[in-house]
């Protein structure tokens, strides 16, 4: 017997998520040769279109955003992961976007990862902590 739907009103989202998110600026047409990575909140930012290859002051904004919100993330090559409760995630990932649209980047596409669970609390520090533990384990044999 299938189950009834939800309610959209009182269904809920997950108190606690760990997101990887691409935003990707795109530029007018006529610019598209240049394409360079920007950022990825357990996030990636691809930046299309720009006058050079360098995005490190995009990559610096975001990540000033990143610091001013109260939550857990880290920067790595492939860009940003970013720990809290899927609301604010959401909202910094939003709120990445529209700092970069009034910095004049006209158009944003947005690939995220998001991982929940709810059987353990479990941070992404401690996930790449227990990989590490296991690789060393692999030093000793």
């Amino acid at each position: 017997m299938a189950q009834a739907n939800p309610d959209l009103n009182t269904l809920t989202t997950p108190e606690k998520c760990v997101a990887d998110f691409c935003l990707i600026p795109v530029t007018p047409p006529e610019s598209l040769a240049v394409c360079a990575l920007l950022i990825r909140a357990t996030g990636q930012y691809l930046q299309i279109g720009t006058p050079t290859a360098s995005v490190s002051r995009q990559i610096a904004d975001v990540q000033r955003l990143m610091q001013q919100s109260a939550l857990k993330y880290s920067m790595h090559s492939a860009g940003t992961t970013v720990e809290g409760s899927w609301d604010d995630v959401m909202r910094l990932i939003g709120q990445a976007h529209v700092m970069l649209h009034e910095r004049g980047v006209l158009r944003i596409q947005t690939d995220i990862r998001i991982g929940s669970r709810i059987d353990k609390e479990q941070s992404f520090d401690e996930k790449v902590t227990k990989v590490e533990a296991l690789l060393a384990q692999d030093s000793k044999s």
